[in-house]
């Protein structure tokens, strides 16, 4: 028998946890996030389809085992009633956090720009490719690969754990936002102040270094490799 993949352990507590053991793993999570109920369970949103979408099944195999720098995972948080939001963006090889404030909403307009702009400032070596899932706000993701030479792969629907990284980063965050709260209120200062406090957390799939650690050997060293698990 092989052995059993992260990803599958995953997305079996994910999906199946039910009952007292779906209380007892979030007890022990960090994360300040509640459980989420499967779109499956019924109703769900209408399904959005994304003109020219890469899968993430194209991604490849130096992105999954973080053997090379530079490719990311993003995703929004969402204020109260949807009218304001926060991109996150974690870097898969040191986890290093970005985050990014969308006070006018998430349009996708909005996202692309403000993505574009971050991005911007990072090393062409640092600007390898984007993981997402499929939601709305990037209907312009051929906009955001033009202008920052980035590959953007999307997720397969109802898959977060395609984004492990970024996910349990989401997690961690909603201890600083929580849900129901208005994110316009955080200027791009507090967000910056958040990501650094992250940032800045030993990690023991680092080797007990930070990410900011980490990442200011790739910035000052593009060849120094980092000691990274796939976890």
């Amino acid at each position: 028998m092989g052995v059993m993949s992260h990803e599958t352990i995953y997305k079996a507590l994910f999906v199946q946890g039910r009952g007292q053991l779906r209380a007892e793993l979030h007890q022990c999570l960090r994360s300040g996030r509640a459980w989420r109920r499967s779109n499956h369970a019924g109703g769900g949103a209408r399904k959005v389809r994304i003109s020219n979408m890469i899968s993430i099944s194209k991604r490849p195999a130096e992105v999954d085992d973080r053997a090379v720098p530079g490719h990311w995972e993003g995703d929004l948080i969402m204020g109260s009633n949807c009218r304001s939001a926060i991109a996150t963006l974690v870097e898969r090889q040191t986890r290093y956090c970005l985050l990014v404030g969308l006070p006018d909403g998430h349009r996708a307009e909005l996202v692309a720009a403000a993505l574009i702009k971050t991005i911007q400032t990072l090393p062409a070596h640092l600007r390898r490719s984007l993981t997402w899932d499929q939601g709305m706000e990037m209907m312009r993701h051929s906009e955001i690969k033009l202008a920052t030479d980035l590959d953007i792969y999307f997720c397969d629907p109802h898959s977060p754990w395609q984004r492990g990284s970024n996910e349990n980063t989401n997690g961690l965050l909603r201890q600083y936002f929580p849900k129901g709260t208005d994110l316009k209120q955080h200027s791009q200062e507090h967000l910056a102040a958040v990501a650094a406090e992250l940032n800045g957390r030993p990690r023991k799939t680092l080797g007990w270094a930070t990410p900011a650690e980490a990442m200011a050997r790739l910035l000052s060293d593009p060849e120094q490799p980092i000691v990274a698990t796939t976890d």
